[in-house]
């Protein structure tokens, strides 16, 4: 049965898991990171289920594969602020990482799937 909304898809409610998980870990960073490094990961985390929800609600396939895409950047923007955050010693992001990544591979597949839909 197909999704009706995009909460009904795994990889939005795993990505929506993720951006609480950032918020939790984020909250133990340093203050004078709040509108550095600690904003700077919110929106990236925040920025994946939100253009998946937005791409979700596209008609064409050209517009749902540019949401999911920046969807995708977001993903690997997010990347970054966790490796920078793990080396600037604010916290553990191995965890977060790996939900990254099953998260970065499920949406590639659904993109695939949608480019190569008839």
């Amino acid at each position: 049965m197909p999704a009706r909304s995009f909460e009904d898809v795994e990889i939005w409610k795993k990505a929506h898991a993720l951006v609480l998980e950032v918020y939790r870990l984020s909250e133990n960073f340093p203050k004078h990171e709040l509108y550095g490094l600690t904003s700077q990961l919110r929106r990236a985390a925040v920025s994946i289920p939100a253009n998946f929800a937005e791409g979700f609600g596209k008609a064409t396939k050209p517009d749902k594969l540019r949401f999911y895409t920046i969807s995708q950047g977001s993903l690997e923007e997010c990347r970054y602020y966790l490796i920078l955050s793990m080396d600037l010693n604010y916290g553990d992001t191995r965890a977060l990482r790996t939900m990254l990544e099953e998260i970065s591979k499920m949406l590639g597949s659904y993109m695939y799937k949608i480019r190569n839909d008839r």
